[in-house]
């Protein structure tokens, strides 16, 4: 069984296939990214899997559960997340706040507890915080942690949005264009931290540094105009003939 499974994917707009007929596994513990041109059906496809907005038709099963045309929050509680949901949302709290917003949406003890700063909330405050603060150290922004986030530079951003993500404990983590706008430093070093993060966490990744894609990703979808056009290792996915000719040019891409 699959660990996340989508069939047959579709989503249209007023007439217009965003996504055709899509089919896509990802497995457990790897790392899968999604090359294509600008209006391939990427975004679309990210914002279904994130509960953004519904497909207009097939599926979305997850750990065998079919949770097709759940809401983002309730993507959330099931282990699927998306970067994006999060990276804008509190531009005006530090990082430290930011992060343990993510813990939030997870928290175990209930609404009155934390009102009355019972015992269970006040150990559950204090743990969260920690590995906050845990959180924060391994994405390099241990030194910001007092820094509202509209304060950072693009790169520190990047490495909050990815920091509230896992604070919410999912499981599944879809990265959309982590790296772009930044150094190769930058890029190189945020790589590092992704493919450590499959050693506990499943990547779906958006990305179009194709130098980043092909280092990191352990298998590639290609999708034009809403549909596969190949699926297969970097190294296969890099000399395939309708890539080449859809995205990565004549020449291809050397890996």
């Amino acid at each position: 069984m699959n660990y996340l499974e989508i069939v047959g994917l579709t989503k249209k707009f007023k007439g217009i296939t965003a996504v055709s007929d899509l089919d896509m596994s990802v497995r457990k513990g790897e790392i899968l990214g999604i090359i294509g041109p600008n209006g391939a059906g990427k975004t679309t496809l990210f914002n279904m899997l994130s509960g953004f907005f519904p497909p207009s038709s097939g599926k979305i099963i997850f750990k065998g559960e079919d949770i097709t045309g759940l809401k983002s929050h309730d993507m959330v509680r099931k282990g699927i997340v998306r970067t994006f949901q999060l990276s804008v949302l509190f531009q005006d709290a530090t990082v430290l706040e930011n992060v343990l917003a993510g813990f939030h949406l997870s928290a175990r003890t209930g609404f009155w507890s934390g009102i009355f700063n019972l015992a269970p909330a006040r150990k559950e405050d204090a743990d969260i915080r920690k590995k906050a603060l845990d959180l924060m150290e391994f994405m390099d922004l241990a030194d910001s942690k007092d820094t509202k986030a509209k304060e950072l530079s693009h790169g520190h951003q990047r490495a909050l949005a990815i920091a509230m993500s896992l604070a919410t404990g999912a499981e599944v983590i879809l990265l959309d264009e982590p790296v772009t706008g930044m150094t190769p430093t930058e890029t190189r070093d945020m790589m590092e931290k992704i493919k450590s993060l499959s050693r506990e966490k499943t990547i779906v990744l958006v990305e179009h540094d194709m130098k980043a894609m092909m280092g990191s990703a352990h298998r590639i979808y290609a999708i034009d105009f809403g549909r596969k056009i190949a699926e297969g290792s970097p190294a296969e996915i890099a000399t395939n003939p309708q890539v080449i000719r859809s995205y990565l040019g004549v020449k291809g891409y050397a890996t």
